[in-house]
């Protein structure tokens, strides 16, 4: 017996930011008018409010997610907080999202940047074959907005802060049960010898306190180049395993950060154009929510139902690449 996807949810916060609002916040640099926009695509963006946290974001998308199927919190039997955020290094997230959600069961946080949401797809379908656990929640708060710098004195300061520009919180849950297989199959890579391209290494032992190290870092043209350098054939491999070709699929989502690498990417990876559900515009990178987020969004615009394939593809710092194949 297989893993089955029940339901998934998103919630995001009420707060929004323009690229022009994001622009005029930098400062003393000055920002070139427009550049976030062109270079990346992102017009907005949202952002949580100051009494709220990660956790919030996870627990107001679990909450939909248990509505809509049906499900008792008593039924939960593991919970995983996947997200890249936290509330704190200490305890796991996971124990504060169970706490508001009056769950009893056993929980872990599963942790990978932006592949966060499908390394937990991942582990709770692995759980769920092996007949350890029968209902699993994933539930995912993104807060990026915590973390980005605003206090800008050079060019140089701007362009190795630019990526938290586009960066929007968001919350997201998905659950996950034993039945008919939806979740088909998966496969991921990884190049870790580029991890220190994007980091936050605030917070860790290496930066315990200073707080010159609770922004984001990233050198985005390495980034780029790091992601091409992983090539598609995990991709390739894992659909010719499952005997599937893209133009099998509803939808393909694709965790996206910017509209130009998005199109660099799928043409790589052969991904037909109209198979994408492109959500960066409006909603701005939100770490590992993106791939929920896109799967709700062609839900509603009625691009995927029951029955349908859709595949979850995860682009993640330090630098990792995944797949995972649904069937609805």
């Amino acid at each position: 017996m297989g893993a089955r996807l029940v339901s998934v949810a998103v919630h995001l916060p009420g707060n929004e930011m323009t690229t022009r609002d994001t622009e005029a916040r930098i400062g003393p640099f000055t920002a070139p008018a427009g550049v976030i926009d062109r270079l990346t695509g992102v017009r907005s963006r949202h952002v949580l409010r100051d009494d709220e946290q990660a956790s919030d974001l996870a627990v107001a998308a679990a909450r939909k997610v248990l509505a809509e199927s049906g499900t008792a919190p008593a039924e939960v039997d593991l919970l995983l907080f996947a997200s890249a955020s936290q509330d704190m290094v200490e305890p796991a997230t996971a124990h504060i999202v169970a706490a508001k959600l009056d769950l009893s069961c056993p929980v872990m946080d599963v942790k990978n940047a932006c592949n966060s949401v499908l390394n937990g797809i991942e582990v709770a379908t692995a759980l769920i074959e092996t007949g350890r656990y029968r209902t699993v929640l994933i539930a995912s708060g993104e807060a990026p907005s915590r973390a980005v710098r605003w206090k800008v004195g050079s060019l140089t300061e701007f362009l190795r802060a630019f990526p938290g520009y586009t960066l929007s919180d968001a919350g997201a849950a998905l659950l996950l049960t034993r039945g008919e297989p939806g979740v088909l199959g998966s496969g991921f890579t990884a190049d870790s010898t580029k991890w220190d391209i994007g980091t936050l290494p605030g917070g860790g032992s290496q930066h315990p306190r200073d707080p010159e190290y609770t922004y984001f870092s990233m050198d985005g043209a390495r980034l780029k180049s790091a992601f091409l350098g992983l090539g598609s054939e995990v991709l390739t491999g894992t659909l010719d395993g499952l005997g599937l070709r893209w133009e099998d699929f509803a939808v393909v989502c694709v965790h996206q950060v910017s509209l130009p690498y998005l199109e660099i990417f799928a043409e790589q990876a052969g991904v037909p154009r109209d198979k994408l559900v492109v959500t960066l515009p409006r909603h701005g990178n939100v770490a590992s929510v993106s791939l929920p987020l896109q799967l709700v969004t062609a839900r509603e615009l009625g691009r995927c139902g029951p029955g349908d394939l859709v595949a979850l593809v995860g682009l993640a710092g330090g630098v990792s690449l995944g797949i995972v194949v649904v069937r609805l």
